[in-house]
């Protein structure tokens, strides 16, 4: 069979092309960033070789500042006033770049004032499968990837990002 080198190179470009856009999709596709929950947007982080994912918004009525919103929940009384803004969620979470899937670790629910044993996941969505568990009932909260801009004004601007 022979082959033209007209169209070797255009299967050749094709598949670089192929081959360069997968790898992109695959680096987007990571647990590291910003993401949008029920009623924050977190950002998880390498935290001392293990993962964070630390409260940077949390959604509050207007004449609210989000920074009133406190852990009044926690088990821990004396943990009680302070601010949720700033708080991590997870912990324990070993993390190497390029994993889908994280467990043994613990998720901090403040709705509950509770820290669970839990598992992460990366989906093929690319929304992160956040659960935790409780004997054998599990509970689990889709957080959906954004990317955070900085203005010039000290702003941030938040918008979901498309997965391709």
């Amino acid at each position: 069979m022979k082959i033209s080198l007209k169209r070797f190179s255009c299967l050749f470009v094709f598949l670089f092309f192929s081959l360069s856009l997968s790898s992109d999709n695959k680096k987007s596709m990571s647990m590291i960033g910003y993401w949008l929950t029920s009623q924050s947007i977190v950002q998880v982080k390498e935290c001392d070789q293990s993962l964070c994912a630390i409260i940077e918004v949390i959604f509050v009525g207007d004449g609210t500042a989000q920074e009133s919103i406190l852990d009044i929940n926690n088990k821990d009384k004396s943990l009680r006033k302070r601010s949720l803004v700033g708080i991590n969620l997870i912990s324990d979470f070993a993390y190497k770049e390029g994993s889908i899937k994280l467990s043994g670790g613990k998720i901090y629910d403040p709705g509950r004032g509770r820290t669970f044993k839990g598992n992460i996941y990366l989906l093929q969505n690319g929304n992160l499968k956040v659960e935790g568990c409780l004997l054998r009932m599990c509970g689990h909260e889709e957080w959906k990837p954004v990317n955070v801009m900085f203005n010039d004004d000290g702003t941030r601007t938040a918008t979901l990002k498309e997965i391709i």
